[in-house]
C-alpha cells in the first residue's frame, strides 16, 4: 500500500487476505483491511474525476496527466511545505518527481486555494456519481459512522492523517464522508510507512519488494519516478538480502517479510475500527456498498494499481 490512491476491480465488497486471526478490540485484522478496500475508492475520486481536473486547471495546474494536481491536492493540508517534506511524507515517490511538481505548486496556487478547490471537486464529483443519494439518510449515517472512526484515529507520528484531521469536518454529509475516508486512509498509510521502516525497506525497495510479490506489474510502478538504474540497484540489494530471486520474483523470505508489513499495517490501522466495534464496522460496510459500487462502475479509477487492493 505505497501510493494509497487507486482503484479496485468491480464485484462484491472485497474480502481481505489477512485471514481471521487474533482480533484487535473485537475487530479482526482482515476486517480492518477490508474497510480500507471499501474506503480507498471513495477517497481516490479526487485524483481521477473530471471535476477535479477542471478545478485544478482553473487554478493553473496542468491536467495532461494526474500528477500535477495529485501532489498539491494531497499535500495541501500540510501547508506551504517544500519537496523534502512531501518526499518524506509520501515516501515511495522519487525526490526528483516530487520536486518537479511541488517545487512550483504553491507559486501557482497556495495551499488554502488548493484545499478550497479540492472541496469543490469532491462536492461536484460525488453529486455526479451519487445523484440524489448525496442527501440520503444512508449516506448521512455512513458519514456519521466514518466520522466517528476518523475521530478515534491516533495521529501522533502520522503527518498526513494529522494534517487532514486538523482541517475539521465539513457540514455536508457527502463531504464529511470523503473527509473521514481521507483521514482514515492517510492514517493507515502513515502506519504503513512505519511498517516499511521496521522492515528496513527504503522507498524504492518498498516498491521493488511489493512488485516482486505480484501485487502489480513492474511497469505500473514506473509512475513513481525512479530510474531503471535505481530500480535495478534496489532489486540487487534485496537479492543480496535473500528477499528477491534473480528472476525478480519474491523468495519465500521476501513474501514473508511483505506479509509481516501488511500485518503490522493492519494492526496500526485498527484503533478507529475498534472504536466502532464489530457491529458498527459491519453497519458502515453495508452502508458503503452501493456508493463503492457506484464509484467502481463509473470507470474513473484504473482497474489495476500499485496499491495491491484485492491482492494483499
Amino acid at each position: 500500500m505505497s501510493e494509497r490512491a487507486g482503484g479496485v476491480g468491480e464485484g462484491a465488497v472485497p474480502r481481505g487476505a489477512a485471514g481471521a486471526v487474533a482480533q484487535e478490540g473485537g475487530v479482526e485484522p482482515a476486517r480492518v483491511r477490508q474497510m480500507w478496500h471499501l474506503l480507498e475508492p471513495l477517497h481516490a475520486v479526487l485524483y481521477y474525476a473530471p471535476e477535479a481536473f477542471e478545478e485544478a486547471a482553473a487554478l493553473g495546474f496542468g491536467t495532461q496527466e494526474r500528477w500535477p494536481s495529485y501532489f498539491p491536492y494531497r499535500a495541501a493540508p500540510l501547508g506551504n511545505v517544500g519537496p523534502q517534506q512531501v518526499t518524506s511524507a509520501f515516501y515511495s515517490f522519487s525526490p526528483r518527481m516530487v520536486a518537479a511538481h511541488i517545487g512550483p505548486a504553491w507559486d501557482i496556487a497556495g495551499p488554502a486555494a488548493v484545499l478550497e478547490a479540492r472541496t469543490r471537486a469532491v462536492d461536484r464529483a460525488y453529486r455526479t456519481l451519487f445523484g440524489d443519494r448525496v442527501d440520503s439518510p444512508e449516506l448521512a449515517e455512513a458519514a456519521a459512522l466514518a466520522h466517528r472512526a476518523a475521530q478515534a484515529a491516533d495521529t501522533a507520528g502520522r503527518p498526513l492523517a494529522a494534517a487532514n484531521a486538523a482541517l475539521g469536518p465539513p457540514r455536508a454529509s457527502h463531504l464529511r464522508l470523503w473527509h473521514a475516508a481521507t483521514i482514515l486512509r492517510e492514517h493507515r498509510g502513515d502506519g504503513h510507512l512505519a511498517a516499511l521502516l521496521l522492515a528496513d525497506l527504503d522507498p524504492v525497495e518498498s516498491l521493488v519488494s511489493f512488485a516482486a510479490t505480484g501485487a502489480a506489474p513492474v511497469e505500473r510502478f514506473a509512475g513513481r519516478g525512479w530510474s531503471a538504474e535505481e530500480w535495478a540497484a534496489a532489486r540487487g540489494r534485496l537479492t543480496a538480502r535473500g528477499l528477491v530471486a534473480e528472476d525478480g520474483t519474491a523468495t519465500d523470505a521476501g513474501r514473508d517479510l511483505r506479509h509481516r508489513v501488511e500485518h503490522h499495517t493492519d494492526r496500526l490501522a485498527a484503533r478507529p475500527w475498534q472504536s466502532l466495534g464489530p457491529e458498527g464496522v459491519d453497519r458502515l460496510a453495508g452502508l458503503l456498498g452501493d456508493f463503492w459500487v457506484a464509484v467502481l462502475a463509473s470507470g474513473l479509477l484504473p482497474s489495476e494499481t500499485t496499491l495491491g487492493i484485492g491482492k494483499v
